[in-house]
């Protein structure tokens, strides 16, 4: 057995290791030598924990050279090769690429604005027909093929995150047979369809609907792995429809599937051609030349899908594991800088080094020299497991198909682009979405002009289709619930205020009833928009006189009945009923948020009188109840009595001080005035801790005496509090509330507080 090693200094101050005296069976050289082994494991650890920090740090900063050599380094000192810890350096590259490229970081997608039917039932995500449209809570509509959480994780527009789909039942590791990604994808749904758009898309586009059907079907096809039968399937759909992008990259699946890498990329190409700043076509390409085993054009590849969609989480992954393989020590080599770094953008084609990568990030937006000039192959040079390739990728990316000779002669030309290249396909003005392709019996591509899908005939536009199941009119802001179903968003509200399940299909919406966002359903009220522009305006103007009566504030005003209110006098509330959690919600849309409160009585259902309370802020709970902060603002008399909608309603009068104008009759009103303050403050000082504690928390401190006596229409604020704080019965506060005169409520106050005084004493 080897001799444990041990520590000695240097001349220079460092430690170095020495083998210890040689010996057998003693336990503390066993004990030693292990020790040192786990401090000497210890101190290795913690130098390549700090290393990657340093490189995400360098790589959040942008320092890409640095971040590669801080990440190479703790590799080379034992970290573990986890690609999700490149994740700061992955988007340091992709934001060196975009700024290379000229790229911008709209979150819009650039094509699918035409104003036609098309440009409104177009997928956010594949712009093509959406088939099975599922409305995401943001509002915004995409095709079921489209949300899966390996093709995309926020929404297009508006970059707000998009719900998981279920996971695959495929592991983690890819152990077990496993289907392309998009028929995985496919099979992975549970998403609910709008029921509402599902219709209008079956009614006015019949045959998109059916071609979409034979879309799903060839998903199927492909999830059980039957890629013969797939892509037999896909050809002849496309016999029938050769514009079907769709069809065009499962048939690509199948290809891939088939190891036919060569036709899957001639058809991703086709579809790149038409579309090209589709993120989900680059990373196809990018995965097929990666099954391929070109490395370097499929992380070019990746990075243009990042480019233009920084959020599609399956490229960021894929970039992760290339470049964790990249920096692992034995990769590090030349074959490996030459055949496969030369790809990166920020090397413009040299022999990867640290420096000369530096010097590249360090000015990145600047043209480079090389940029207008056509790629060079990549080199043939072997590299290991899937880098170990003869033959070059342009080998596989040049086709000889007279019919797409001009458009689909490269397949690494689209991810690094010339900047004439850049012009014509990155920032064209004429989107080629408003075309389909027709391909003529001699091979030659011509262009046809449509309109999406055609316009859509009056006789198919019927108003009922967009009624609300529960008002029964016209949708106004509608809302889509995760069950797929639409409706009005106030009568939502007003059905979630009694339960939380789906007013159609029972369906539990605690969750969306916790979330509380009720996004309007863009797309439905963009139709609405479009093609019953008479009937909105005239349920925009029913909408309008509702609301203005409700935020009428003297006339039919909402009045909570529970407890006494006074002014400036702070009242939580705890709201539960449905009645009351529809009263304070139209409180708060109409913008007044202020209602009533009054006390209950037995011969007229509340007092004649009350306070207003105005509304401060509402903490919604997960089960729709309601935690309210409302402060008391002015008085009030009740004229007459209603209901609305389950809550009481009155016509009121506002209350207000008479106020004094003999200045004899103001110098004892301020005498009594102080004096009475001076009684409160005395009785307040005197009460126990315990009661003084819990007034402070609920009610605050009491106010500071004021000046001015007559300066707002309800007097001191001081009285209010008091009148809060003090036990006393509910009528003889009521009366108090009601009075007009400030000399006689501080009469009133006097003779309490001289009560209580009294009994304080014995």
């Amino acid at each position: 057995m080897s001799s444990p090693a041990v520590a000695r200094s240097s001349p220079g101050g460092s430690r170095e290791m020495a083998p210890a005296p040689q010996g057998r069976g003693r336990f503390w050289e066993v004990g030693g030598g292990s020790g040192l082994r786990l401090e000497r494991a210890a101190a290795e650890s913690e130098r390549w924990e700090l290393l990657l920090r340093r490189g995400e740090l360098l790589a959040l900063g942008g320092h890409l050279k640095g971040a590669l050599e801080a990440f190479a380094a703790a590799l080379r000192r034992g970290a573990p090769a986890r690609p999700e810890c490149l994740g700061a350096l992955v988007d340091c590259l992709v934001f060196n690429y975009r700024l290379r490229h000229g790229l911008s970081w709209s979150a819009a997608p650039a094509a699918g604005a035409d104003g036609g039917a098309c440009g409104l039932l177009r997928c956010l995500g594949c712009r093509g027909f959406l088939s099975e449209p599922v409305t995401v809570p943001c509002g915004h509509s995409y095709c079921r093929r489209c949300l899966r959480r390996e093709l995309r994780a926020r929404c297009r527009l508006c970059r707000d995150r998009l719900p998981p789909a279920t996971a695959s039942a495929t592991d983690a590791e890819g152990t077990a047979p496993r289907p392309p990604p998009l028929a995985a994808a496919i099979a992975a749904s549970d998403f609910r369809t709008s029921v509402v758009l599902n219709h209008l898309a079956e009614k006015w586009f019949p045959g998109q609907r059916e071609r979409a059907r034979a879309a799903g079907r060839l998903g199927e096809l492909l999830h059980q792995g039957r890629y013969r039968e797939a892509l037999a399937a896909a050809c002849e759909e496309l016999r029938a429809e050769p514009s079907d992008l769709i069809v065009k990259i499962y048939r690509a699946e199948s290809y891939a599937g088939l190891q036919e890498f060569k036709a899957a990329i001639e058809d991703l190409n086709a579809v790149l051609f038409q579309l090209p700043d589709w993120p989900e076509v680059y990373f196809r390409k990018g995965k097929v030349l990666y099954d391929a085993g070109f490395l370097g054009d499929a992380l070019q590849l990746f990075l243009q899908c990042l480019a233009l969609d920084e959020d599609f989480a399956p490229a960021k992954l894929q970039v992760q594991k290339i470049l964790c393989d990249l920096l692992l020590p034995e990769n590090l080599k030349e074959g490996l800088k030459e055949s496969s770094w030369s790809s990166l953008p920020c090397t413009k084609n040299r022999p990867f080094d640290f420096p000369s990568v530096m010097e590249e990030s360090q000015s990145p937006s600047e043209p480079s020299p090389k940029q207008s000039e056509e790629i060079p192959e990549v080199t043939s040079e072997p590299v290991k497991g899937s880098l170990n390739r003869a033959q070059s990728a342009q080998s596989i990316n040049s086709t000889e198909t007279p019919a797409r000779e001009d458009c689909l002669k490269r397949v690494s030309s689209e991810p690094v682009l010339s900047v004439q290249e850049k012009g014509v396909l990155l920032k064209r003005k004429l989107s080629l979405l408003e075309q389909d392709v027709i391909v003529n019996e001699d091979g030659r591509n011509k262009l046809k002009k449509q309109g999406a899908y055609g316009d859509i005939p009056e006789e198919l536009i019927d108003v009922s289709d967009f009624e609300c199941s529960l008002c029964m009119r016209l949708f106004f802001e509608p809302v889509t619930t995760p069950c797929g179903h639409s409706f009005c968003k106030n009568c939502l509200e007003r059905c979630l205020d009694h339960a939380p399940y789906c007013p159609l299909c029972k369906e539990s919406l605690k969750e969306y009833l916790a979330d509380r966002r009720y996004c309007v359903t863009q797309l439905l009220e963009e139709l609405i928009v479009k093609y019953l522009p008479d009937e909105l305006s005239e349920r925009k103007k029913i909408y309008d006189e509702e609301t203005a009566e409700l935020s009428h504030l003297t006339k039919n005003v909402p009045i909570f009945v529970c407890t006494m209110a006074y002014p400036t006098v702070p009242c939580p509330l705890h709201v539960f009923e449905p009645r009351y959690r529809l009263m304070i919600r139209r409180s708060i849309q109409t913008g007044t948020k202020q209602f009533g409160m009054c006390v209950s009585d037995t011969q007229n259902s509340f007092a004649d009188y009350g306070c207003m309370l105005q509304i401060r802020n509402v903490h919604f709970l997960p089960d729709g109840r309601s935690v309210v902060d409302t402060v008391g603002g002015k008085r009030f008399r009740v004229l007459k009595r209603g209901m609305k909608d389950g809550y009481c309603t009155a016509d009121i009068e506002y209350l207000e001080d008479v106020k004094v104008e003999d200045e004899d009759e103001i110098k004892n009103l301020r005498e009594l005035h102080d004096l009475v303050y001076s009684q409160a403050c005395s009785w307040f000082q005197n009460l126990r801790d315990r009661f003084r504690s819990q007034i402070l928390q609920h009610f605050g401190s009491m106010p500071e005496r004021e000046e001015n006596l007559q300066a707002t229409p309800n007097g001191p604020a001081w009285c209010w509090w008091l009148l809060a704080v003090l036990p006393v019965d509910p009528r003889y506060q009521l009366s108090v509330l009601s009075m007009k005169s400030l000399k006689e409520r501080l009469t009133k106050i006097q003779h309490i507080l001289t009560y209580f005084s009294r009994d304080q004493s014995k």
